[in-house]
């Protein structure tokens, strides 16, 4: 560890992150925060929720979690299926966000003063981006910001919300973009920010073919071709439409059944559909999955679909890192062509692709991948070979600590 790198106490601001050892919660904030602790003096501020722990390092990563609500075993906001999708479907969590809105805040500057923090790394612009502007207005404490995506896309029309990503991106340090559509966007709220691409990574060696385990169809009951999904059931994962692609695949692959990974707040209108569409038993759904337990169903997998769309809220894929695991387990890809997928999965190259909401594009893509063994290997090869190259967390935190040096000496 350098003297510039020690001296930096960094507090790592999210909102997504795992509860607890084994959690299905998407991982990547975690990922990186844990590479980057190894090298600077590190806390994690993040939600509580019922059943964590408020206090605890987890992987080398000293955890803070701040209630929200009372009794905390009511806490509904945060987690399984992320904040914007419960505000929509969960009265309970609009009646918590004034109260989350408030703890964050204050469990910020306490953390902040307590610890002696003199750097902040924050994760998505709104909420937590706009808290940690206020706070450096008042003690002059640097930031950076990521932009993962939703925070970027959310209310794009609505004047209060461009106002206060304007003000937060104005005072940070810089803002790093997982996407170039991230990027293309954020120049339009404010022109003159630093915005340095660093990309979401994948740990490539869970996520590996090494994974693959025959027992798992067999455990399905699948004697077909595996048709894999994995996302939050949430609107901008686009699931609706795979479901009323299926028909036709079945069509020309009748063995093929399409398994669906994960939770959210879609989960029961997307059973609903699958009832509604007589594709009982065709579609699996086998709840939340992480870590080793995931990385069996991509490499197990003959064709991943990621059919993201962009939401009525404006919310779309900043970058989507279950494309990123599904290529390194070598496993084709069909995509829809939005947000930062498009940096990822090119046509014919590292997947095939498809307009957004277009369930009749989809169905020809996956019939092309199940009928086409030689490309589907073809496609597999080259995208591990590309998170071999630009993804691998590893050398995603090097960039970051690049930046964190940057702005230590600057």
């Amino acid at each position: 560890m350098t003297d510039s790198e020690n001296e930096l106490r960094v507090l790592v601001v999210a909102t997504t992150f795992p509860r607890w050892e084994g959690d299905a919660e998407p991982r990547f904030v975690f990922d990186l925060t844990k590479r980057l602790a190894k090298k600077v003096s590190l806390y994690a501020l993040v939600p509580h929720a019922p059943d964590a722990e408020e206090y605890e390092t987890l992987e080398g990563v000293r955890i803070i979690r701040y209630p929200y609500a009372y009794p905390k075993s009511e806490q509904v906001l945060c987690y399984e299926g992320g904040i914007l999708p419960k505000l929509k479907t969960n009265p309970n969590a609009k009646k918590q966000l004034p109260g989350f809105l408030l703890a964050q805040a204050y469990h910020l500057w306490r953390t902040c003063r307590k610890h002696k923090i003199n750097f902040i790394h924050c994760h998505w612009i709104v909420p937590q981006g706009f808290f940690v502007s206020l706070l450096n207005a008042v003690t002059g404490i640097p930031f950076i910001l990521t932009a993962l995506g939703g925070d970027v896309y959310a209310f794009p029309k609505n004047p209060i919300a461009r106002a206060i990503k304007r003000f937060a991106l104005s005072r940070a340090k810089a803002c790093a973009v997982n996407s170039h559509s991230v990027k293309e966007t954020l120049e339009t709220i404010y022109p003159d920010g630093s915005y340095p691409y660093i990309p979401n990574g994948v740990d490539e060696t869970i996520f590996c073919s090494e994974r693959y385990d025959p027992q798992l169809k067999t455990e399905l009951g699948i004697e077909g071709l595996l048709l894999l999904g994995v996302g939050r059931f949430a609107e901008k994962k686009g699931f609706r439409y795979l479901i009323e692609a299926l028909p036709k695949v079945l069509a020309e692959e009748p063995s093929a059944r399409l398994v669906l990974v994960g939770f959210g707040p879609e989960e029961g209108a997307l059973k609903r559909q699958v009832q509604e569409l007589g594709l009982q038993g065709k579609v699996i759904f086998p709840g939340s999955k992480s870590g080793e337990g995931l990385a069996r169903y991509y490499a197990t997998a003959d064709v991943f679909i990621g059919p993201s769309i962009i939401a009525e809220s404006g919310d779309t894929e900043g970058q989507g890192v279950v494309f990123l695991e599904a290529l390194a387990s070598k496993t084709a890809v069909v995509a829809s062509e939005v947000g930062g997928i498009v940096d990822m999965i090119k046509e014919g190259e590292t997947g095939l692709t498809v307009p957004q909401k277009n369930s009749q594009a989809l169905a020809e893509k996956i019939i092309a991948l199940c009928k086409n063994p030689e490309l589907r290997q073809k496609l597999a090869e080259n995208g591990r070979h590309l998170v071999e190259e630009q993804y691998c967390w590893d050398a995603v935190a090097e960039k970051y600590l690049e930046l964190y040096r940057g702005i230590k000496r600057g």
